[in-house]
This record gives structure tokens, sequence and C-alpha cells, in this order.
């Protein structure tokens, strides 16, 4: 049993280390780890989870750990999976907060950061694909992802409003559909 936590906290910490942009940049490391290779979850699983940990506040890519950590191995799997996530982003920007002086000026260090910002965009879109057919997006519902992104990207919209107003749908539609049953 002691590997068993000892691997959830060594694979969350590997994913912990690929996290550069933000905890969604992870979704394809946890997908091919946690989902994948390990089978701690399923792909609706994780969905859910996503769902979820996007829900709550707090930082995502450590309410998801905590959620899968909790899900394969309770309290204390969550708790290690949290210190995986968490780990390797403290050590880096502990390394960066005590080096800065001396590269932040560099060009080639910002010429890096300049390329790495795209590829952290095709991080988050291609599971963004990955989870819309998961999601069973199709035809007829690809607009309510899309005018979601618009509301919050354009309008301002706090996802929080968006996330209610899914679920109340969701709900609603869920309802009339049972009622023609």
């Amino acid at each position: 049993m002691r590997a068993k936590y000892l691997d959830l906290l060594w694979t969350f910490f590997r994913i912990g280390l690929f996290t550069i942009g933000g905890g969604y940049a992870m979704i394809p490391l946890i997908q091919q780890k946690v989902v994948e290779e390990k089978h701690w979850v399923s792909e609706p699983e994780l969905m859910d989870l996503m769902a979820v940990a996007q829900s709550c506040p707090g930082i995502f890519a450590i309410n998801i750990s905590i959620f899968i950590g909790y899900k394969t191995r309770g309290v204390r799997g969550a708790l290690l999976s949290t210190i995986g996530t968490a780990l390797p982003s403290f050590l880096i920007i502990l390394a960066v907060a005590l080096f800065f002086q001396h590269f932040r000026d560099n060009v080639y260090v910002a010429r890096a950061f300049r390329g790495i910002r795209p590829a952290v965009v095709a991080l988050i879109a291609a599971p963004v694909f990955k989870m819309a057919k998961t999601a069973k997006v199709s035809r007829y519902t690809v607009w309510i992802p899309i005018v979601a992104a618009l509301l919050i990207w354009l309008l301002r919209v706090n996802p929080v409003y968006i996330i209610i107003l899914a679920g109340v749908g969701g709900y609603v539609y869920g309802r009339l559909e049972e009622g023609r049953r």
C-alpha cells in the first residue's frame, strides 16, 4: 500500500513540473498519466472532477489533485497528491527568486519565455478538444461552450455565473427530457 502512496506523490510531482501556464496545462498530463496509464479514474470521472475542481474556490491544479488523490487513496492520497502538485512549483519559484537578479535582463531568457507562451496555449487547447468529445459536445451543442467562452472573454462575465447558469440549464433540460418520456 505504501508504494501506491509514493506512486501518487511521484506521479503528481512529475505532473506538477509541467504546469507552466497554470493548472490547465496539467490536463493533458493528467489524462495521460492518471486516466490512460494508471487507470485511477476514467475519462468521464476526470471530466466530473475537473468540473468540480473548476467550481470550487482555489487553484485548479491543487483542487484537481486533491480530488483525484482523495478518490484513489482517501485523505492521505489527497494530501500526497497536493504536495506532489505544489512542491515542484514551490521549488522552481524558490530557485527563480534566489537567482532572478542574475538573469532578469537576459535576452535569451526573454526569448525562451516568448516561445513558451504559444506552446502553453496549445497545451490548454489540445485537451479541450478531447474533453469536448468525452462530454459529447455535438454540432447541436457546440454553441454552448462557444457562447460561454465569448461571454467570459468579450463581456467579462464572471465564470462562476456561467457555471451556475450551465448547471441550472442542464438541470432544467434534464427535467424537460424526463417529462417527454
